[in-house]
C-alpha cells in the first residue's frame, strides 16, 4: 500500500545567479541524501567545465562525479534543432550544440545513465515513494505555485537590480526538486530554487504542462538514496 502523501524533507537552496537554478537543485539532492563538501562540489563543477549555461546531461554527469546513482529520461538524445529559434536558447545555442551532443555521445562510456523515454507522473509518484528525489526541467512561465501569494515573475531569474522590460517569454527554462506528492488532493511538491523559504505546490495538471512545454524534452533527472 502507497502512500497518500509522501513529502521528503529535502532542504531548500536558494540559487544566487539567474543561470545556476541546476546546480542549486543539485545541492538540493546532494544534501538530501548524500552530503558533499562544497570544496568537492566545486571541484566536480570544475572538472566538468560548468559555465553558465547548465543542461541537464550536465547535472547528470555532475551526480556521476560526485557517485550518485541516477537516471535522466528525456525525449532527445542531444539538442534539439528546432530550439535553436527559441529565445531562451538562442544566446548560447551555437556554442553549445556540439558541447552538448558530445556530452550524450560520452555519456555510456563514462558511466552517466540516460535513457530516451517519456515519463508519466505516476512514474515520479513511485519514485518518491521509495525516498529517492528528481530534478525536473520545467517551463518556469507556466509553473503556477498554489501557496505563493504572488506568482513566480520570470524576471526573478535576472541579476538582482537589473530591470526587466520584457515581454513574457513564452519559454523560461527552469530546474525545480520533485520531493513529494497529495493523491487526494492531486498536487504535486517541489522545492523551486528561486526561493529559499518554502516548499512549493501545484496541480498534477499545471506539472504536467509545465514539464511537458516545448523547450524543456521532457527532461527528468531520478536521483537514488542508495547512493
Amino acid at each position: 500500500m502507497t502512500d497518500d502523501v509522501v513529502l521528503l524533507n529535502v532542504p531548500v537552496i536558494r540559487q544566487l545567479y539567474h543561470w545556476d537554478c541546476g546546480l542549486a537543485c543539485s545541492r538540493m539532492v546532494l544534501k538530501y541524501l548524500h552530503p558533499v563538501s562544497e570544496e568537492e562540489f566545486q571541484g566536480a563543477c570544475w572538472d566538468l567545465k560548468l559555465t553558465e549555461s547548465v543542461w541537464t546531461i550536465d547535472l547528470a554527469y555532475l551526480m556521476c562525479q560526485l557517485g550518485v546513482r541516477h537516471c535522466f529520461c528525456t525525449q532527445t538524445l542531444g539538442v534539439d534543432k528546432g530550439f535553436r529559434n527559441q529565445s531562451f536558447y538562442k544566446k548560447h545555442f551555437d556554442t553549445e550544440e556540439d558541447r552538448v551532443n558530445e556530452l550524450f555521445l560520452k555519456a555510456e562510456g563514462k558511466g552517466v545513465v540516460v535513457k530516451k523515454c517519456s515519463v508519466t507522473v505516476q512514474e515520479i509518484q513511485a519514485h518518491l515513494d521509495q525516498g529517492h528525489v528528481a530534478i525536473v526541467l520545467v517551463n518556469a512561465v507556466v509553473l503556477v505555485c498554489e501557496l505563493c501569494s504572488t506568482p513566480v515573475k520570470y524576471c526573478c531569474f535576472l541579476p538582482v537590480g537589473q530591470k526587466c522590460f520584457c515581454r513574457k517569454p513564452e519559454y523560461q527554462g527552469h530546474f525545480v526538486v520533485v520531493c513529494g506528492f497529495n493523491r487526494t488532493t492531486g498536487c504535486i511538491f517541489y522545492n523551486n530554487p528561486a526561493y529559499s523559504d518554502r516548499v512549493c505546490c501545484t496541480s498534477i495538471l499545471n506539472f504536467e504542462e509545465a514539464r511537458m512545454s516545448y523547450g524543456t524534452d521532457e527532461d527528468i533527472l531520478f536521483i537514488f538514496k542508495d547512493s
